[in-house]
């Protein structure tokens, strides 16, 4: 047994005999390090696995600082006839190593960050191979992972510039001018921090990039949660790949959000097989090593993917064993020839797997692929949220609505402040009732608070409602570089949601958060309704010009007057007053008074019963119709206009009629959104309107209930733009506002709340649901509508519509004229009434009085439809009297509108049969809306006969077919009768003075009649007038005519 060992062991020996030894130098800052232990693993490591070659390190030391150093270690280095160079560990002085192994062309293999400049310009760095992931797309993973984050702004805080340039890629996020970066350098002299912390804690920003060296982080923190500036609504980034080496038990409890980054997986199989080898090698140095696997760094693990990636390399090589290394001497200019051969193979290896990951190269020597891990730092430790690689991107790992699961189990516990302002109906003061104590929420009441707590009761979490100190909604002030108002309070940390009217406004996008709008509006102008002047009694001549009105009564006039003429002077309205005979005369109905009558009827649109019918007076009615209907369709059309004038509102209809003048002043809420609009608007007419408003500062005001008690104490000389939530309010509460116009622009309300809210998505989810359900509808009808005296002025909204009714005031004019013109037809039926009192009283001889009474008594009998005829008192000695008296008699009965016989003689010798009286008086009977015939007095007496009796009718234009029936009828009576009365009138009318009257009358009757009697001077007037009345005298003439023929 013992000389089987011996053979072994003598075969090993042989067999190291045999195995080429390479030397590879390393060059670290200090001795006995961490990263030097873990590369002097890697190579025992790398011995024991590999059976082709072994390495021996030529391990040195030199400080990154002094480059002169370094230079002298590397030529040392290179003498040695090594066949690699690691190290250093410090970037910055790794051009020195990497240019002299470049010259002498002896593989450098490097594991810390470089800087990202353009590598095509280096070429003394085509030796070089860098396992630290490249760092152009180290800060595009990076930005990539912040972008994840959805922070609009932060704060990026660096400890020197290796770590800016590192995140130079992250300052290129978003646009700059709405979002800017604040950039803060950490100071170096110092580890006290606090007042660095201030600072940062004075500025908008609630997200905070914080990249320094790994063993500042913990002071750092501690002192910020000192400070409260570990919040729930502070977000930190630590982008530092050694981040998770820290005890950090300390932050598990802190509400902010505290992610990072790591290149490896402590829990991967290799990264334990490290920590082992290094446990047992420092077990065997007697000291006792307690590293654990989430506390070993980047640059060991790194160090150590290295030197196993060389030795991998070189066993693939087929040229290994050909390499002899050779002694190189930094003051000539010999290379090592088969170096570059080594570094182009392990170069051009394709996905080889290491501790760290997967390991690609560039044609620049620079790490292409590996893979961040983000992480954030929960109540149970650190938990990998996703991870990031260049060809993959961000990746999110686990269920996407983890996080959301979380915050909701969290919100069930939390109790919000709510902060907000006092403005109807948002906000209101509660009155409490009588020997009632309000304390807390029931302090007041309000849309605001109906919202929030039906949003709590959605997700079961209690609220505290609070006031903004100023009373402000959120203003940012470029001088001082602050905002006030309610986004104070949420920047501040002294508040977790802001609600009000608040605007979503650009700007405050920029300072806090929004859920999802809850109430949509836009800018409004609230002005004073119009004075409504009473209207006036006249209002309905107001159509028409003073100049118009005087014009229509002269061009009526005048057209009655012409009218009138050319009747008189066309042949075709000379009528025969007979159709049915020959004419023995011509008669023409175109008086004055029929004439005016006409006119009037067709301005009027009644038209008449008579009209023209020669060519030229049609032709002149014609006209006047056609001017009679474009006025009475004008008038029409005016009249509605003037009439509803007082109700179509004030001269100011929209936002350019008020920037147009300078008479009414118009301002807004100082610092509002509404002042924003204005300032920041590019329209020409808001412009003018800022530049008006901004000249005269007073017209500004600190709320809305102060403008509105400006527009009410204005007198029509304030308007106040606001917006179109809270008008509506105050117009629906208050009849004597009115909205001018539409909307101006369009915004929305929505709840503010700090940026990178744990509690965003649960609280714009209710949003949403309450939406759907109708609930924000109910609300906004309940607090505008219902409450505190809503809908009040829906009477007069509906009074100010397109359509509005006139009242009396409106139309009393035409009622006045109405009564007038009853009035003056009442007058002028009385005066008829008494002067037909008198002629019945001279007629009849009574007295005045008697008469009077007589007259009254019958006329109140209105159940009579009849009156009896009066006989005429008056003797007269002529026949000219008799047609005197007769034609006074018909002008009487004319106008009470009856069928009157008057008598100028004593007596009448009559031989007319009963029957046949009987027969007459029954067919003037049945005329009874025409003729009114009481009682027929026939006298018998033939010498008291002086003149036939007469029929007084109407005139011809009113004279109906049954009046000709009753005198076609008067002529069928018996012969002898005829004759008889005609003997007698023959004989008593005798005078040759009157042979051409009785001539006339001759012509006039179908049958023989007795000459009249002479006419007496007296009677010389009437017959002056005979043409005039010869209407008259031919409805005398036709009733004599009908007695005779009786």
């Amino acid at each position: 047994m013992f000389l089987l060992k011996l053979v072994l062991a003598a075969l090993v020996l042989k067999w190291s005999s045999c195995q080429p030894v390479f030397k590879v130098g390393v060059i670290f800052d200090e001795p006995n390090s961490e990263l030097e232990m873990a590369f002097n693993a890697s190579i025992e490591r790398a011995n024991v696995n590999e059976r082709s070659f072994a390495l021996q390190a030529i391990i040195t030391y030199a400080s990154s600082d002094d480059s002169f150093l370094m230079e002298k270690t590397a030529c040392y280095l290179a003498s040695e006839k090594i066949i690699a160079i690691f190290g250093p560990a410090n970037g910055e002085s790794s051009d020195i190593v990497a240019s002299i192994s470049n010259t002498f062309d002896i593989p450098h293999i490097t594991f810390d960050w470089t800087p990202s400049e353009d590598l095509s310009e280096k070429p003394f760095r085509g030796m070089t191979l860098n396992l630290h992931p490249d760092n152009l797309l180290l800060a595009r993973g990076i930005s990539e992972i912040v972008q994840s984050f959805g922070w609009r702004s932060y704060t990026l805080v660096y400890e020197k510039e290796k770590e800016l340039l590192q995140l130079q890629d992250i300052l290129q996020i978003g646009d700059p001018t709405s979002n800017p970066t604040t950039v803060m350098q950490l100071p170096s002299d110092t580890d006290d921090y606090r007042p660095f912390i201030k600072a940062i804690k004075t500025s908008t920003d609630n997200c905070l990039i914080l990249h320094c060296a790994v063993e500042k982080i913990p002071i750092i923190l501690k002192q910020a949660d000192d400070l409260k500036m570990l919040g729930e609504y502070q977000s930190i980034f630590i982008p530092n790949l050694d981040t998770h080496t820290l005890d950090l038990n300390a932050f598990y409890e802190v509400g902010a959000n505290i992610t990072t980054i790591r290149l490896m997986d402590p829990t991967d199989f290799e990264i334990k097989n490290l920590v082992r080898d290094w446990r047992d090698r420092k077990k065997k140095e007697g000291v006792h090593y307690t590293l654990e696997p989430n506390q070993v760094r980047t640059d060991m693990v790194l160090i150590s993917d290295a030197v196993a990636l060389f030795v991998k390399g070189l066993a693939e090589l087929e040229i290994v064993d050909e390499l002899k290394p050779v002694k190189l001497d930094c003051r000539r200019n010999r290379a090592w020839n088969q170096g570059r051969t080594i570094i182009e193979f392990i170069k051009a290896r394709i996905g080889a797997e290491t501790s760290s990951g997967r390991v690609d190269f560039n044609q620049y020597g620079q790490r292409s692929f590996f893979t961040l891990r983000c992480m954030e730092i929960t109540s149970t430790g650190l938990l990998d949220l996703a991870t990031w690689d260049p060809v993959n991107g961000f990746d999110l790992l686990g269920d996407d609505d983890a996080s959301d699961k979380r915050a909701a189990i969290k919100i069930q516990n939390k109790t919000f402040i709510i902060t907000s302002r006092l403005g109807a109906p948002f906000l209101m003061k509660r009155e409490a009732k009588e020997g009632e104590i309000l304390e807390g929420n029931a302090r007041y009441e309000g849309y605001s608070l109906d919202l929030i707590d039906a949003i709590a009761k959605f997700l079961n979490f209690k609220y505290i409602f609070e006031l903004a100190p100023d009373g402000k909604y959120g203003a940012f002030n470029k001088v001082t570089k602050t905002w006030d108002g309610l986004v104070k309070q949420l920047l501040d940390g002294n508040a977790d949601l802001g609600i009000c009217d608040l605007t979503m406004t650009s700007a405050r996008r920029q300072a806090v958060d929004f859920t999802p709008p809850f109430m949509t509006l836009g800018i409004s102008i609230l002005y004073m309704k119009p004075e409504v002047k009473p209207p006036n009694l006249f209002s309905f001549l107001l159509p028409f010009s003073k100049d118009v009105w005087v014009y229509m009564a002269t061009g009526y006039l005048g057209v009655s007057l012409l009218l009138f003429i050319l009747s008189r002077m066309a042949p075709e309205d000379w009528e025969n007053p007979h159709p049915c005979k020959e004419p023995e005369e011509y008669e023409n109905i175109w008086t004055i008074t029929n004439t005016t009558w006409l006119t009037m009827g067709s301005i009027m649109g009644q038209g008449c019963d008579i009209l023209p019918k020669a060519s030229s007076t049609r032709l002149v009615t014609g006209i006047w119709w056609f001017f009679a209907l474009m006025m009475l369709n004008s008038y029409t059309a005016n009249l509605a206009a003037f009439l509803t004038m007082s109700r179509m509102g004030s001269s100011i209809k929209s936002a350019e009629d008020l920037a147009a003048q300078n008479k009414i002043k118009y301002g807004a809420v100082y610092g509002g959104s509404t002042m924003s609009f204005f300032k920041e608007s590019n329209f020409t007419t808001y412009q003018r309107m800022w530049a008006a408003m901004e000249s005269d500062p007073s017209v500004f005001t600190k709320s809305n209930d102060e403008g509105k008690e400006r527009v009410l104490k204005g007198k029509r000389l304030y308007a106040y733009l606001m917006e179109s939530t809270s008008l509506e309010y105050l117009v629906e509460r208050d009849c004597d506002l009115v909205q001018i116009g539409g909307w101006l622009d369009y915004k929305t309300y929505g709840i503010a709340m700090p940026f990178n809210s744990p509690y965003r998505k649960q609280i714009s989810g209710a949003v949403l649901k309450l939406g759907e359900a109708g609930t924000l509808a109910e609300l906004k009808r309940k607090w505008w509508k219902e409450m505190h005296g809503g809908g009040k002025c829906e009477s007069a909204a509906a009074a100010s519509s397109d359509t509005p009714e006139l009242d009396l005031e409106s139309v009393g004019g035409v009622f006045l004229v109405l009564g007038l013109g009853l009035l003056c037809a009442m007058l002028i039926g009385l005066v008829e009434f008494l002067w037909n009192v008198k002629t019945v009283a001279v007629d009849e001889k009574l007295t005045l009085m008697e008469a009077l009474k007589v007259e009254t008594l019958f006329a109140l009998k209105f159940w009579v439809a009849t009156k009896p005829v009066h006989a005429s008192s008056a003797d007269s000695s002529s026949s000219s009297s008799s047609s005197s008296s007769s034609s006074s008699s018909r002008s009487k009965s004319s106008k009470s509108g009856g069928l009157s016989i008057s008598h100028s003689m004593k007596s009448i010798k009559s031989s007319i049969p009963e029957t046949v009286r009987s027969s007459v008086h029954e067919r003037l009977r049945k005329i009874g809306s025409i003729f009114s015939l009481k009682s027929m007095k026939l006298e018998k007496s033939e010498d008291e006969i002086e003149a036939p009796p007469v029929l007084a009718i109407k005139p011809k234009s009113v004279v109906t077919t049954e009046d000709k029936a009753i005198q076609i009828e008067l002529k069928r009576e018996p012969a002898e009768e005829q004759r008889h009365h005609h003997h007698h009138h023959h004989h008593h009318h005798d005078q040759p003075h009157h042979q051409q009257q009785q001539q006339d009358t001759k012509e006039k009757q179908p049958i023989e009649e007795p000459e009249p009697e002479p006419v007496t001077e007296d009677h010389h007037h009437q017959h002056h007038h005979r043409h005039e009345h010869k209407s008259r005298k031919r409805d005398s003439k036709v009733s004599s005519k009908s007695h005779l023929n009786v």
